[in-house]
């Protein structure tokens, strides 16, 4: 739980509001210029020896290669598989780090650095800053990432920018029973299904990728 949630006095409250804006003010002017660039989520316990950890790296780096500068949660794991792709591209690797007790240790792959203490902080310049997002197998975390990303684009608080998901063995219980609870009920309609894709193969995140970012740029300028 965040400190802002936690009990405390008032005078705490009232400093926690000048830390917040301080980390606003410090993503703003550290990432404002970063354009385009897809944001990359996915568990932080996947080492080296997952077949996920080196197709995040695959998937960053031809990313990077295509001019796609890469931001992650600056962890291990995904982030650091992803991180370090973005480095062997031509791109800008950029990591959002954050302040937890246990398994957040920034990765030594970053361009760019940024260190929070709330989420809420972090998740704005995920969104702001980004033109794509790719969903790698995760924990709760990611699974808060994927699910925050489609309710925006959902509710049209976002362009409809590409939302992908990686590994067909992972994701494909998620959304057969979105299918068949969500949808079936009625809680969720059928064309919400067609916010994000699903692939195991990087050229395709890639193609998925430019596609989108080119429709919602024409858009854009219309």
């Amino acid at each position: 739980m965040e400190d802002i949630m936690k009990n405390g006095s008032t005078h705490d409250d009232t400093w926690s509001v000048f830390r917040i804006m301080s980390e606003f003010v410090d993503g703003f002017e550290t990432l404002r210029a970063l354009h385009p660039a897809v944001s990359i989520f996915g568990s932080s316990t996947l080492t080296d020896k997952s077949k996920y950890y080196t197709l995040a790296r695959e998937i960053a780096r031809r990313l990077s290669d295509a001019g796609f500068a890469v931001i992650t949660g600056g962890g291990p794991g995904i982030m650091e598989a992803a991180n370090s792709g973005a480095q062997e591209g031509i791109s800008k690797s950029v990591g959002l780090n954050i302040e937890i007790p246990h398994e957040q240790k920034p990765n030594k792959c970053q361009d760019l650095s940024l260190s929070f203490r709330y989420f809420f902080a972090r998740k704005v310049m995920f969104v702001k800053y980004a033109s794509a997002f790719v969903i790698m197998p995760g924990g709760f975390g990611t699974l808060d990432e994927l699910f925050e990303m489609l309710t925006l684009i959902q509710t049209e608080k976002i362009f409809e920018f590409p939302v992908v998901l990686v590994g067909t063995d992972f994701w494909g219980g998620l959304i057969d029973w979105l299918l068949s609870a969500p949808v079936r009920a009625g809680t969720l309609a059928k064309d919400d299904m067609k916010i994000f894709s699903l692939t195991d193969d990087p050229k395709e995140v890639v193609r998925i990728i430019k596609d989108g970012y080119e429709k919602v740029r024409r858009s854009k300028a219309i």
